[in-house]
């Protein structure tokens, strides 16, 4: 019988773009600009910097990545943000609408390189929101080295 062996090393990150306080929006701005989640739950690795905002990949694997956000409607500005990979576009998650609360989320697993770069920019133009209930957030984690 044959096993595979895995390496325990373990990486997770969960953060939320406020860190405290009441609500607030991110945006809009006239450029692609790189989201910063400031309220850090999880940081197993040490992999998120919540100064930049960027995750940085210790190992090579497939790292599964989430975002969601957050808005409310209005005519002019799209609750919009899109995941990079070392300044390739992966996703987009985009909602528009005139009034009301707004949610939009994406997600998938990628295949990285150690020292590999991910990160989300809103959409130039774009406003999200979030607040002490934590409605926008960012989070990865390993499912396995290769």
């Amino acid at each position: 019988m044959t096993f595979l062996y895995l390496s325990a090393q373990q990486v997770a990150f969960s953060a939320s773009l406020l860190e405290q306080g009441g609500g607030s929006y991110a945006g809009p701005f006239n450029t692609e600009t790189t989201l910063i989640f400031k309220r850090v739950v999880t940081n197993i690795g040490n992999v998120y910097n919540p100064a930049t905002g960027i995750f940085t990949a210790p190992v090579r694997g497939v790292y599964n990545f989430e975002l969601t956000l957050h808005g409310h409607g209005n005519n002019d500005n799209p609750t919009s943000a899109r995941l990079f990979r070392n300044n390739e576009l992966i996703f987009t998650a985009w909602e528009h609408q005139t009034t009301h609360s707004i949610s939009t989320s994406n997600g998938g697993s990628l295949l990285l390189d150690a020292k590999d770069q991910v990160y989300v920019r809103l959409w130039p133009g774009g406003r999200i929101f979030d607040d002490y209930n934590r409605h926008t957030s960012f989070r990865g984690h390993l499912l396995f080295p290769m």
